[in-house]
């Protein structure tokens, strides 16, 4: 059973790149909990983000924690840097080709919040082993890689075989891509804590209320 409140975490990609310190700015007044901040390579997913320079840059702008999702091929070489430059959680692919055992433990190791993505096709058990070493797990519910997807439903039952594993661990559990007022109802319903929402956050005339609404879980 769910028992953590729901949080809000606005993706920067879907913000106003120009002007990302005014961004930032106002995420805080709307009372985001953390803000999602994606990298990509151009290997592990077909786009390239946001680096290790952005992210030393937002740790300096404000003190919401920088929950950084690594979209990348290498993250055994890269994920403490990323610790390092800023990030409060990182979390990495349980896809990758790469001991994912040993990179927890090198970010647990920093003092880092650790959590593991899985892809659409990915079953729930693929993260299974790791339950007591994480911190979050990231259910996607889009094609990694580029914003603005339609929520993939078929997802659902994935999040809530997570939330019945999960148990009393004291896991977020989040889903990320495709969020709105409907989809993050039903990512709540599912078993979800954590929602990642770019384009209806970021477009919203009221970004508060627009987070407010997400953490009700309803529609």
């Amino acid at each position: 059973m769910r028992t953590q409140a729901i949080r809000v975490a606005p993706s920067l990609l879907a913000c106003d790149l120009l002007n990302l310190a005014s961004e930032v700015q106002k995420m805080e007044a709307a009372r985001a909990d953390l803000l999602h901040v994606d990298v990509m390579d151009g290997h592990f997913v077909a786009n390239l983000s946001f680096g290790l320079p952005l992210v030393a840059a937002l740790s300096q702008m404000t003190a919401l924690p920088l929950d950084v999702h690594l979209m990348i091929a290498n993250p055994q070489t890269m994920a403490v840097r990323y610790r390092d430059a800023g990030a409060a959680r990182v979390t990495f692919h349980c896809e990758v080709q790469a001991d994912v055992r040993t990179i927890i433990a090198a970010l647990k190791a920093r003092g880092s919040m650790v959590g593991l993505a899985l892809n659409p096709p990915t079953p729930a058990e693929a993260v299974f082993p790791y339950l007591d070493e994480l911190d979050m797990i990231t259910v996607m519910a889009v094609t990694p890689g580029f914003g603005g997807q339609a929520f993939m439903p078929s997802v659902l039952p994935k999040v809530s075989a997570l939330r019945a594993r999960i148990g009393s661990r004291a896991i977020d559990l989040g889903v990320d891509g495709g969020i709105d007022a409907n989809t993050g109802r039903q990512a709540v319903a599912a078993g979800a804590n954590l929602l990642i929402a770019g384009t209806y956050v970021c477009a919203a005339p009221d970004r508060a209320a627009a987070m407010d609404q997400l953490r009700r879980g309803t529609c």
